[in-house]
């Protein structure tokens, strides 16, 4: 009898894991978004500031475009409208 109940507490364990790990879905997409865009834009200003040789204003300027692109995606996330 002690195994079925270890068995239906396990199984009532995972169960609650698998439904917060649904639930924050959105929420780690959104961060993961965030960091991203400024990873990408920043890196994409960094090049042409290479290319150009106009350092830092393109750098700066993909960070600053990361940074809104990121938190608008976050705050769709975060106000439901996604």
């Amino acid at each position: 009898m002690p195994d079925d109940d270890q068995g239906l507490l396990l199984a009532r364990s995972l169960k609650n894991l698998q439904d917060n790990i649904r639930r924050s879905g959105p929420a780690a997409a959104a961060g993961y978004t965030l960091i991203g865009a400024i990873l990408l834009l920043g890196g994409i200003g960094y090049a042409l500031d290479a290319w150009l040789g106009t350092s830092p204003w393109c750098l700066l300027a993909g960070l600053l475009a990361g940074i809104v692109v990121g938190f608008y995606e976050l705050a769709m996330t975060v106000w439901g409208r996604r």
